[in-house]
């Protein structure tokens, strides 16, 4: 799908941050927050290069895809497997050549990982540099505000100071390091969360979901919501956007666009202050994606949405206002979560679907493209696939190349692989194969007989 982008430069993005910024109450008293750590990760970081000093091309396994896709051959189970995956051979799996985007310009194709702010922060994010160097990924997706509401780096939109949102800095020096990932050709996408921001919640409670006997709507992990109803909380998320490309990100991704998805029980308690209207959740969720869309395409970088992975096929929002055709005609990039563990047993019809990630996939992922084959200008389908563990079975280079198959078997190109805590199986990628240096004419200089002494 094409769209026109206006590109601006770094002083008119800087006049836009100031011009949606909300001014913050002179003498505002802020409740001190309790310091947070970093997560706690089990085991020693992957070292990412000794994993990828193949002895000749990797062959690759990955359980059993559908009986109608034809070139698969049985091979003998190895005994170490999950007893109830069948086994498959591949051909080959070859180093591929993709050649670095022009300057501005997001790639033609995009294979990424997500890593959040204390990994883009730390020194494990080296090794994640060195899994883009020698593989096919070219693209990072990083956290700038996540889920507990603040911001990666010292930010100046005046909502995010008001609220204490520069209160855990993880990535002092962010300008270098997307220096080195633009040198390296590393595409970088900033990935900011909208609605699910308890930080904000908490600091501006009339932004907030309210409970009807009074105070904070909180969700079942005692986290309160901000409500999506209010247009400031977007106009916020705006800002934010606005100044991630002025720090250099090429690439604005907002996930949590949407109400929470709690049990029916517990939504009845919800009270939506600012829907003074009756306004649907459909409507607010269409009128503020478009609102973020206009902002964000005067960057002149790409507006993309993640989404659940039901969204493929769901027709009814789930209660959280999610409708496929209204988010994709917005959107640039949509990235329907697709992961296998979190579908309900018997859907598609598979009985466990977390244990046949190719079949899940690539189903959920032919939902979308029917759906998007309607509508007059569809967003680009780029999926999050799972590289994570929950429940059985164990997640591997297997099972994450089973996914990356069923992308490429419906016909996509594009995907981008979740793992909170940034570990990657390196061999469930291709290698990269880096195309041949370009070797600059020589001015003045023609080829042709030497001249006779």
């Amino acid at each position: 799908m094409q769209r026109v982008t206006v590109l601006t430069g770094r002083v008119a993005i800087a006049a836009l941050v100031a011009g949606l910024a909300s001014a913050a109450p002179a003498g505002a008293q802020l409740a001190a927050e309790p310091e947070l750590q970093p997560p706690q990760l089990e085991g020693p970081a992957p070292d990412y290069l000794a994993a990828l000093r193949w002895e000749g091309v990797p062959r690759i396994r990955i359980p059993l895809p559908p009986e109608e896709i034809p070139g698969l051959d049985l091979v003998v189970r190895d005994a170490s497997a999950p007893s109830y995956l069948a086994e498959v051979g591949l051909p080959v799996v070859h180093s591929i050549a993709i050649p670095p985007p022009p300057p501005g310009q997001p790639p033609a194709v995009v294979r990424g990982i997500y890593m959040n702010a204390w990994t883009f922060g730390s020194n494990r994010f080296y090794g994640l540099v060195a899994l883009a160097d020698t593989t096919e990924i070219n693209s990072f997706v990083i956290d700038v505000k996540d889920a507990t509401g603040f911001i990666t780096y010292a930010s100046n939109v005046p909502t995010a100071i008001e609220i204490g949102a520069n209160g855990m800095i993880r990535v002092p020096n962010v300008r270098q390091r997307l220096a080195l990932l633009e040198s390296k050709g590393i595409h970088t996408i900033a990935r900011i969360v909208v609605a699910r921001d308890a930080l904000l919640a908490k600091r501006k409670s009339e932004w907030a979901i309210r409970h009807r006997d009074g105070g904070l709507w909180r969700d079942g992990l005692g986290e309160p919501w901000v409500d999506a109803f209010h247009d400031s909380v977007w106009v916020y998320a705006a800002e934010i956007a606005a100044e991630a490309v002025l720090m250099g990100f090429k690439e604005i991704q907002f996930d949590y666009v949407r109400f929470p998805d709690e049990p029916k029980a517990r939504m009845q308690n919800a009270v939506f202050v600012a829907n003074t209207s009756g306004e649907s959740k459909r409507s607010a969720q269409r009128r503020h994606v478009t609102m973020l869309g206009d902002r964000v395409r005067h960057l002149g970088v790409p507006f993309t949405l993640d989404v659940f992975g039901l969204t493929t096929s769901s027709t009814n929002g789930m209660g959280i206002g999610q409708y496929w055709d209204d988010l994709s005609e917005a959107a640039d990039v949509l990235l329907p979560m697709v992961y296998p563990s979190h579908y309900p047993r018997g859907s598609y019809g598979i009985r466990y679907p977390n244990a046949e990630p190719y079949r899940v996939v690539r189903r959920a992922l032919e939902e979308g493209l029917m759906r998007s084959s309607r509508l007059r200008n569809p967003a680009t389908i780029r999926p999050y696939l799972q590289a994570f563990t929950l429940r059985r079975p164990r997640y591997t280079a297997a099972e994450v190349r089973a996914q990356i198959q069923a992308v490429e078997d419906v016909g996509l190109t594009d995907w981008v692989l979740w793992n909170a805590s940034g570990r990657y199986p390196a061999a469930a990628f291709r290698p990269k194969r880096r195309p041949p240096a370009y070797v600059a004419p020589v001015v003045g200089f023609e080829e042709g007989p030497l001249p006779q002494q």
